[in-house]
């Protein structure tokens, strides 16, 4: 004889009710379930750490993100930061001169700049004689042909080739540049050519006799009206006499340099005051 459906499911409803009432009591009595719970919850945990692994990972990643978001930005406030206080040295370049001739410089020389604009290199071209590389500032943020640029609080190179939005430098050590200079120990005046070596330029017009050696600082002489007098171009780094040629082969390894920054600045240049005369 065969219950009815209802009943059936009533029985196992009481069934089920009536073992879960005899473990619960076991449970309470003797504690029995702890070990079996635990030893479950032991063999869950990898599967919640794989379940959870994800989301921890989003929440990993865009914490580093955004710690990086803010280094940048506190990198590029301290590169601006370091750049106004090259641009305070630049401008007070000529108080650091013992020389007589260069003083006569002087009035030149001090608070030369106007203002200024940082750019960041973008693109580097490199070959056996040109050495050019792009920034990215253009003429819609007022950068003309020929304007001088800085790196490392020393002379960079000049704009040669100005966008809307970026522009080509061509940097000292370039084969087509050409910069005067002076000898600040010695006061001689020179023009610095660019030799397609990275971070090199040599003098080759000094007479064999001149008085130049390995360490002496070459700033922008100031003749030519391209660049202002007093920025700081390179330091001699070798000083060859062969006994035969009637000059005096000198090289010298400019003091701005792209490998270490990657930030430039354009200057733009205060009216030059004309000297009095007595």
């Amino acid at each position: 004889m065969k219950l009815p459906q209802n009943r059936v499911s009533g029985l196992h409803l009481a069934t089920y009710v009536l073992i879960a009432l005899i473990l619960m009591f076991l449970d309470i009595r003797s504690g029995w379930l702890v070990s079996s719970r635990y030893i479950m919850q032991s063999a869950l945990e990898p599967i919640q750490l794989a379940l959870n692994l994800p989301s921890r990972a989003w929440r990993w990643s865009a914490e580093i993100f955004q710690e990086r978001a803010l280094l940048q930005e506190e990198n590029k406030q301290l590169r601006a930061k370091n750049l106004a206080l090259e641009l305070e040295t630049i401008n007070f370049v000529g108080l650091l001169r013992d020389n007589t001739e260069l003083r006569k410089l002087q009035d030149t020389s001090l608070k030369v700049t106007e203002h200024w604009l940082p750019a960041e290199i973008i693109s580097v071209q490199e070959n056996a004689r040109s050495i050019r590389l792009r920034v990215n500032r253009g003429t819609q943020h007022g950068i003309f042909k020929a304007q001088t640029v800085i790196a490392n609080g020393a002379l960079l190179g000049q704009s040669i080739s100005v966008g809307a939005s970026s522009t080509e430098i061509i940097l000292l050590s370039d084969w087509e540049s050409a910069v005067p200079v002076q000898n600040i120990r010695t006061g001689v005046r020179t023009l610095a050519f660019g030799t397609g070596n990275s971070g090199t330029v040599s003098l080759p017009f000094l007479p064999f006799q001149t008085d130049i050696r390995a360490g002496d600082m070459l700033v922008t002489s100031g003749l030519g009206g391209v660049f202002p007098a007093g920025l700081p171009v390179a330091r001699v780094s070798e000083v060859r006499r062969d006994g035969i040629s009637p000059l005096v082969q000198v090289t010298a390894q400019t003091i701005a340099n792209i490998d270490s920054d990657r930030i430039v600045a354009f200057i733009w240049l205060k009216p030059m005051r004309k000297l009095a005369t007595p």
